[in-house]
């Protein structure tokens, strides 16, 4: 079987579960070593167990310092190619109910855990003249929702972030995308299911079928499907894309 990541190392952030889980075991199998980066050492650990990762770092992506030692742990091993920016946390609430500590709760992880990310693993691949980076974004990204003002604001931030960034490395051999899930059959949606279930009454067969009705196909999104968008960014043939925002969405946007 071919093996077109064989001994590029992949850094995954929220690679312990759902779509970071997910994109770790696709790059491990395109022939990637992948160090999984997040919160709880367990999820990790459990992933490398499962053979998504080799390796697992401990560090919270809104901490730039933790980020820091974290990387510099896994760059140790050999340096890293690629950066899978994907940790993420989604909070809902009214506007007039999204009070300030929320917008930066959103923003912490959302984009500057991206930032933290990004530049921790940025100067070496611009020394080495190669890398990618793929920021885990939403359509939240690419359109609004009702409900989710906060979130959204902060994954508009990261397609700005890495339209800007592509262009500044342009010529250096690192492309810089996002891709941007619609809603995904993750624990992430689970919270979601379960909000509106408590507020509306409803099933959880209605309210999956409610997010459900934004994709055109009408169906939740795989994780896996988020992973193949990931590894085509990764390959060798997708070295003149970069900046670009793509959606796995159903052809919702």
């Amino acid at each position: 079987m071919s093996k077109p990541l064989h001994s590029q190392h992949a850094l995954v952030t929220g690679g312990g579960r759902g779509i970071g889980r997910a994109i770790a075991a696709a790059l491990s199998e395109a022939g990637a070593v992948v160090t999984v980066l997040g919160r709880n050492r367990a999820t990790l650990d459990e992933a490398v167990a499962s053979g998504a990762a080799q390796f697992a770092v401990a560090a919270d992506v809104a901490d730039a310092a933790s980020v820091k030692s974290a990387v510099a742990e896994a760059a140790a091993r050999r340096p890293i190619d690629i950066l899978i920016a994907n940790a993420g946390a989604a909070e809902s609430a009214p506007f007039g109910r999204s009070d300030a500590a929320l917008f930066q709760r959103m923003m912490d992880v959302n984009l500057m855990g991206v930032v933290h990310a990004t530049q921790a693993v940025l100067p070496g691949m611009l020394e080495r003249r190669r890398g990618r980076v793929v920021a885990i974004a939403s359509t939240a990204g690419l359109k609004g929702y009702a409900y989710v003002s906060a979130y959204s604001a902060a994954k508009h931030a990261v397609i700005g972030l890495v339209r800007s960034l592509a262009l500044e490395t342009a010529k250096s051999g690192v492309t810089v995308n996002a891709v941007c899930p619609g809603f995904t059959e993750t624990d992430l949606l689970e919270g979601s299911i379960d909000n509106i279930i408590k507020k509306t009454g409803r099933s959880r067969e209605q309210a999956v079928a409610e997010l459900s009705k934004h994709n055109p196909q009408g169906r939740l999104v795989a994780p896996s499907e988020v992973a193949d968008a990931v590894l085509w960014l990764c390959g060798a043939g997708a070295g003149a894309i970069t900046g670009q925002a793509v959606a796995v969405a159903g052809g919702e946007v």
